[in-house]
């Protein structure tokens, strides 16, 4: 029994150094958005952090702010996309394997 109880706690221990090492892949990871012009570009990290939107001067038109409004959320919720699918695909690995116990979520 020790014998399982020691493995089991190098899993554990594997699993928070796994994390922790992952955490910090998702927080540098630079992911962008953007809408279907291309002339807004949203950057956020993989734990959806929004770190620049960039605005291609010939999109801005004072008499159509509705246009540019559409446009910078559509690059924010592509960015969006994109980092939970990044995130999701990181954190996958780490659970990959683990048996399904009912009632046991993961925090992710």
């Amino acid at each position: 029994m020790s014998f399982n109880m020691q493995n089991m706690g190098s899993m554990m221990k594997k699993m928070q150094d796994d994390m922790a090492r992952i955490q910090k892949e998702l927080e540098e990871a630079k992911i962008t958005g953007a809408d279907p012009s291309g002339k807004v570009v949203c950057t956020v990290n993989g734990q959806r952090d929004v770190h620049e939107i960039k605005i291609d001067p010939s999109v801005v038109d004072p008499d159509d702010m509705e246009m540019l409004e559409d446009l910078v959320l559509y690059a924010v919720r592509d960015a969006m996309k994109k980092a939970e699918a990044f995130s999701t695909e990181k954190m996958g690995a780490l659970t990959k394997g683990l048996p399904n116990i009912p009632g046991l979520q993961m925090p992710f």
